[in-house]
């Protein structure tokens, strides 16, 4: 992997470092092809980079995403990665507070007797249990025939239906036809579990359970097909690892050339080449390419080549999570008189994520409002992989934490965000501190400046460090697995109105979270094109 100098022409040139320009400039560079990524930080890796969060602490964190899902084996073997996952010992840990005492739910992530044990202690008797078991069959059964789809040509949406099977047709009219509110509420009747599952149906977008849109049926869809299963696994070493792993590919082929801190301003597509403009070192400099991949947002390369509302980009829906990095001196009491810290925090904690109760914080922020108990979710990395943190740390028993709030649209802080993100995590603070016996704040470490070791970060904050269109993690509307029109079977989602211009980051179809399916997918078209000698 080169660092300089510009060549003034590349067989294609990407623009932006996140893992999927990386995965896809891995493919090319393995063809044969020279490839230049332009990225317009200082740091490559996009919203999967790792960075020392806090001053004079020796932890890389995951200070974007945290945990992987969808990243597509088949990529993971193509390009020999060393990349290792691991799975969490719990699966999840939700608290309530009833009548002034706490009620809880532990689940293993294989303990099929002590996790149907938890449901009936919780419940009085098995029934939501199975009605638990019946909708995850449910979304392996969906899996089993969308997961092996993700890296090949889109299918139409009748083909992919046939190929559930006679046996499948109720789980493809529960999470594809329905809104998703619909088989919760058929098969749960707790509220504590209907609002665990349907967590999975709002990460980072704003949504209810009954939504005509089916948003939360499309949410929910890429947060339960990961590998077939669903699970969420821990990236050893961080999510810098994979970017780590990717750079060391890319190197090895001696065909990729990475820029920093060059800011791509314009792209002006051609027939046969395409040229691109950017900024580096305060001055203007051209390349040109035979293929152009945009690991930046739709809107992005609808402004880079002087468009708008082009036909390639998805809606424009606004970003709702929040970002809060932890670093804990120990991790703290729990009010729980059933499992101890590290079984709770090892898996995703669910914090006030009623069914009910996230219907109300939605509907408050339709009203303009900031929730007033914002739901999210927290997780322990280090408990299932201490390496990001320094040998001393380890040794002394620090520990990290990161929250993922739900219920945050972008909107809610445009006109001061600065101070609405300090009110949304005192909420959150105080929502983490009802199920504890100790505050939080108490346990955290403190950094070279005697600072606590804790960062929040709003859409807003999302748009200006990393460029998430209105901080939205998906770069847009989340897209069904399959083709929506005609005119798409057989593309690869990643088309643009331009020939020889492909998206190849969340923006495209079946983008989104980190999977490197777009990479892959632009990749493919590219050697498609080039197999037809355009």
């Amino acid at each position: 992997m080169q660092l300089s100098p510009i060549k003034t022409s590349y067989d294609a040139v990407i623009i932006g470092s996140g893992h999927n320009g990386l995965v896809a400039a891995c493919y090319l560079a393995r063809a044969g092809l020279s490839v230049l990524i332009a990225e317009r930080n200082p740091e490559i890796g996009g919203a999967t980079q790792s960075k020392q969060a806090f001053v004079g602490v020796n932890a890389r964190l995951s200070v974007y995403s945290y945990l992987v899902s969808l990243f597509h084996s088949k990529i993971i073997h193509d390009l020999n990665l060393v990349l290792k996952l691991r799975s969490r010992k719990t699966a999840s840990w939700t608290p309530v507070i009833e009548n002034g005492s706490l009620r809880e739910l532990l689940i293993r992530t294989s303990d099929e007797h002590a996790n149907r044990q938890a449901f009936r202690a919780l419940t009085g008797n098995g029934d939501d249990y199975e009605g638990y078991i019946e909708l995850q069959q449910m979304q392996q059964k969906l899996a089993s025939v969308v997961w092996p789809s993700l890296t090949t040509p889109l299918r139409s949406k009748e083909d992919m239906r046939r190929s559930m099977g006679s046996d499948g047709g109720a789980a493809w009219q529960a999470l594809i036809e329905e809104p998703l509110g619909n088989v919760i509420e058929r098969l749960i009747s707790n509220d504590l579990i209907r609002g665990l599952v349907f967590t999975d149906g709002r990460i980072g977008v704003s949504t209810f359970p009954h939504d005509p849109s089916l948003l939360q049926n499309r949410s929910f869809l890429y947060h339960v097909i990961g590998c077939g299963t669903g699970e969420w696994r821990v990236p050893v070493g961080g999510m810098g690892a994979l970017v780590d792993e990717l750079t060391r590919v890319a190197s090895a082929t001696g065909r990729v050339t990475i820029i920093k801190n060059a800011k791509v301003t314009g792209v002006n597509p051609g027939k046969r080449r395409s040229s691109i403009v950017m900024e580096l070192d305060g001055k203007t400099v051209e390349t040109d390419a035979h293929f152009v991949l945009c690991n930046a947002s739709a809107r992005i390369l609808d402004e880079l080549t002087g468009e708008e509302n082009s036909a390639n980009a998805p809606g424009g829906v606004e970003g709702a999570g929040f970002k809060v990095n932890m670093l804990l001196e120990r991790l703290p009491r729990l009010r729980s008189k059933g499992c101890t810290p590290a079984e709770a925090f090892a898996g995703t904690v669910h914090i006030d994520e009623g069914y009910e109760q996230m219907l109300t914080s939605y509907r408050e922020t339709v009203d303009g409002k900031i929730p007033t108990k914002p739901p999210g979710e927290i997780y322990c990395h280090t408990l299932t992989d201490d390496s990001i943190l320094s040998e001393d740390l380890r040794r002394r028993g620090f520990q990290t934490l990161t929250l993922f709030g739900l219920d945050t649209p972008y909107r809610l802080f445009e006109r001061d965000n600065e101070a609405v993100r300090n009110e949304v995590l005192a909420r959150y603070l105080a929502g983490i501190n009802q199920f504890l016996d100790e505050p939080i704040e108490d346990c955290l470490a403190r950094d070279a400046n005697g600072d606590p070791c804790i960062e929040a970060m709003s859409p807003v904050d999302l748009e200006n460090k990393i460029h998430l269109p209105k901080g939205n993690i998906f770069h847009g509307d989340l897209t069904w697995p399959f083709a929506e029109t005609d005119d798409e079977v057989g593309q690869w989602g990643v088309e643009t109105a331009h020939p020889k211009v492909f998206l190849c980051g969340s923006a495209a179809k079946r983008g989104g979270a980190v999977s490197g399916i777009p990479g892959h997918n632009a990749a493919m078209k590219v050697m498609e094109v080039m197999q037809r000698g355009e």
